[in-house]
């Protein structure tokens, strides 16, 4: 029983992680990458769709991407929808293909992307702390109901904490990494 709560434990210490991992692929760094563009929705005849569903999306230059829609027709809607969106880069078009120069970041565009990412990061950890709260007052139930002993729950508990820890422990270093490839570029 205690050992398939851990197990759920780290199923779900694992989902934080990974979506995680995709809120920080969003944080710009120097380069150019199609990951910028996640998130932003088209409406394309009435229904809200990503870009990547409706246009080619390439990176053929480091600082550049290259939006090259299936329907023309739609070049101005995904322009504006660029435009409103916070990712800091100015859509230019020539009615065939949209072009995104991705600009040099200067010193404060990188601090404030740093910021960003580690209240990303101090998010993450306190989801992961919030779900160790959980499963430490659903054992120290079970073992109020007398379902497991003193010493069960104690162990669960250090098993626990080695899980949260290890948790913890990757998204210091993805963060890390993140950070320094935010100030490399």
């Amino acid at each position: 029983m205690l050992r398939e709560i851990l197990d759920d434990a780290k199923v779900k210490l694992k989902e934080i992680e990974s979506s995680y991992k995709v809120e920080i692929s969003k944080l710009r760094t120097g380069r150019a990458s199609v990951s910028i563009l996640d998130g932003i929705m088209i409406d394309y005849y009435g229904t809200s769709t990503p870009i990547n569903q409706m246009a080619t999306v390439s990176v053929p230059e480091g600082n550049l991407i290259v939006i090259q829609p299936w329907d023309i027709k739609i070049i101005a809607t995904i322009e504006s929808a660029l435009r409103n969106s916070n990712i800091g880069i100015n859509p230019m078009s020539d009615g065939k293909l949209i072009r995104l120069p991705v600009p040099p970041l200067d010193e404060q565009r990188r601090k404030d992307i740093i910021k960003t990412l580690k209240k990303y990061t101090e998010e993450r950890k306190t989801a992961i702390r919030n779900q160790r709260r959980e499963y430490r007052e659903l054992v120290k139930a079970m073992q109020d109901d007398k379902e497991i002993s003193e010493d069960e729950e104690n162990r669960f508990y250090d098993d626990l904490q080695k899980i949260v820890d290890q948790s913890i422990n990757t998204l210091d270093v993805i963060d890390k990494e993140k950070e320094k490839s935010i100030l490399d570029d």
